[in-house]
């Protein structure tokens, strides 16, 4: 059976709506996502907000209740009737994001149990035949399959595959039509 990795932040999760939410909420600027294309949020915005940003993800609550991308549940779920479906994700980094992204899943993603669940720091210790990411440091090193999932720090990125929404999920895995 065709073992499937997919990450979560950005792939699954929809964490640069809360980078926007907090920055707005922080500084009173409104950034649009079209304003990232090709780059992150802590790089655009002035020197002295900087830190802050960066700081975001270290703290409590940032990963609690992250926005589902659009049609990833679904698409997901479907492919988990035909797949072996794992999420791995890296979770060791921000102290707080590997309790928040269990509940997250078991909020968002129950079908998908907490075996097939893959906390870690460094995704080298993965196994599959497909990994859907959107960081060419975790795609990079990949032994399957890599396929970026469209973001707006990888709009450029050109040496792979590309997903840019859930609904092209049928261009890769062929099984998902007859289901």
């Amino acid at each position: 059976m065709l073992r499937i990795l997919i990450d979560m932040d950005d792939v699954m999760a929809d964490a640069i709506a809360r980078f926007l939410e907090w920055y707005e909420r922080d500084f009173g600027v409104k950034y649009s996502r079209e304003q990232l294309h090709g780059t992150k949020l802590s790089e655009i915005v002035p020197p002295e907000n900087r830190q802050k940003v960066l700081m975001y993800p270290h703290t409590k609550g940032f990963f609690k209740d992250l926005p589902v991308i659009e049609d990833s549940k679904e698409i997901i779920e479907a492919l988990n009737n035909t797949y072996e479906i794992f999420v791995v994700s890296a979770a060791m980094e921000f102290k707080h994001s590997l309790y928040e992204k269990f509940e997250w899943l078991d909020e968002h993603f129950p079908f998908i149990p907490w075996k097939r669940r893959v906390f870690c720091g460094d995704k080298t210790i993965a196994k599959g035949d497909v990994l859907i990411d959107d960081h060419d440091f975790n795609l990079s090193v990949f032994n399957g399959r890599p396929i970026v999932f469209t973001a707006p720090h990888n709009v450029h990125y050109t040496k792979y595959e590309r997903m840019n929404k859930w609904r092209d999920a049928h261009n890769f895995f062929d099984e998902l039509l007859s289901t």
